[in-house]
């Protein structure tokens, strides 16, 4: 069995068409739904959707996907945004993939539900990327076998760039797999500065994480506004990752 992770926080507007989709396929699967206290009413809209749901936790992606491997009953884990969908397939596919006793696990090629042609480039180059590197951001639908999930110590607690950080050191342990088609994540994160000066600001943070730089530092810089190249490098933040 799959279980799929979900961290949530006020996500009532994406939630059901991203539970929707995952009830599309028919591979065994639970869902846990790990909801930091929503005041729109997203963690009964997805108890009455057929979710196991975990109230009121910490609100940090990293601890609720956490929280939520914590209460796992499957062999494989699959840690999925609230706006993002999968196709009717992807779960049969991890299950293919995960027969193969080198793989210990992968993410997808993702897409947005959007027209921009600058926003399609950029996914085919982020695919090319995970399959170079074995690099995937949350909106790829990371997902794990279980007993190397524990043995990983799970995701650092970290407020930037826990994914980046959790696929580097799962990489190190094996061999990690993209998938296709490609999940479907919503573009609203581009509405408010559009797809050019947000992609820039994502690649900014990302190379100085690459560098070195603190993850939690730089995402209390980007929450202030602030220049994060002024964030110092730290001895133990080669390693680490969070992307919204």
């Amino acid at each position: 069995m799959i279980s799929v992770i979900i961290p949530t926080h006020d996500e009532a507007s994406h939630l059901p068409a991203t539970l929707e989709s995952i009830a599309g396929n028919p591979a065994a699967h639970e869902v846990l739904v790990v909801d930091a206290g929503s005041g729109d009413g997203t963690g009964e809209l997805a108890r009455t959707m057929g979710a196991r749901v975990q109230l009121n936790v910490r609100r940090q992606r990293a601890f609720q996907m956490n929280a939520g491997a914590m209460q796992a009953r499957g062999d494989a884990l699959l840690f999925l945004h609230a706006d993002t969908r999968l196709a009717p397939t992807a779960l049969n596919q991890i299950e293919s993939a995960l027969r193969e006793p080198d793989v210990v696990g992968g993410g997808f090629a993702r897409r947005y539900d959007s027209r921009s042609l600058f926003l399609r480039a950029t996914c085919l180059l982020a695919e090319v990327r995970s399959r170079l590197s074995g690099w995937f951001l949350g909106d790829q639908a990371i997902f794990v076998r279980r007993e190397m999930f524990t043995a990983l110590g799970g995701f650092r607690e970290l407020d930037l760039f826990e994914d980046l950080d959790f696929s580097r050191r799962m990489r190190r342990e094996g061999q990690v797999v993209t998938l296709r088609p490609p999940v479907v994540s919503s573009a609203r994160r581009f509405t408010l500065r559009g797809p050019l000066r947000t992609t820039l600001s994502d690649f900014k943070l990302t190379l100085l994480y690459a560098l070195g730089r603190d993850p939690n530092a730089l995402a209390a810089q980007h929450r202030s506004g602030s220049d994060p190249a002024h964030v110092p490098v730290t001895a133990t933040s080669s390693d680490h990752t969070y992307q919204s």
